[in-house]
């Protein structure tokens, strides 16, 4: 069944037309959508598996080893599952995939975890920049900024150890009540009336 065939639809063809009435439909279902997003981000972790991209595991498995380690350190909820999503925008942007990853998370986790998952790129490339002719130390422009430390920490610990083959990685199910948790209800978002 497509969308909206037995669900009610705003009348309006333009924004100018619109009415309360028509904004409130939109609303509940926008509502309805947005609780299906943990639903969605599982499917869309799924489609990382098989594509190993040249490492030694695929990019599920990554991301899942990634989680596993955050998690078995101690790590909260909002930080395991940011580590989780954090490579998720390699299959749609392969050249800015934190940049992707960090508009998922943006709503929903702080703005420390924000901006680890923004930035993990920059960081990740202090292990091998220098083997592509490129700056390894690119990631000391934000020397001095308030999450360097914890996006370092991030890469060091969790990201880039996170290709062994042997390791005991926990399966994705075991992760879906905390992406569930954290992704069901967002802190930030212009589309959420001031409290």
């Amino acid at each position: 069944m497509a969308d909206g065939e037995d669900h009610p639809r705003a009348r309006f063809h333009a924004m100018t037309e619109g009415t309360a009435e028509d904004w409130a439909i939109i609303a509940k279902a926008a509502g309805d959508y947005g609780r299906e997003l943990p639903d969605r981000l599982i499917r869309h972790l799924q489609l990382l598996a098989g594509d190993c991209g040249g490492f030694a595991v695929d990019r599920l498995e990554h991301s899942l080893q990634t989680a596993t380690r955050a998690h078995l350190a101690g790590e909260d909820e909002e930080y395991v599952v940011c580590a989780l999503l954090h490579d998720i925008g390699d299959i749609l942007g392969p050249r800015n995939h934190a940049d992707i990853a960090a508009a998922i998370v943006q709503p929903f986790v702080s703005e420390a975890n924000h901006w680890m998952v923004a930035n993990h790129a920059i960081f990740q490339g202090y292990y091998f920049f220098h083997h592509l002719g490129l700056d390894r130390d690119m990631r000391e422009t934000f020397r001095g900024h308030p999450h360097f430390e914890r996006t370092a920490k991030f890469c060091h610990q969790y990201d880039q150890p996170a290709f062994d083959p042997v390791y005991e990685t926990l399966p994705l199910e075991a992760f879906e009540p905390m992406l569930r948790r954290v992704m069901s209800t967002p802190k930030r978002s212009i589309y959420l009336r001031p409290e």
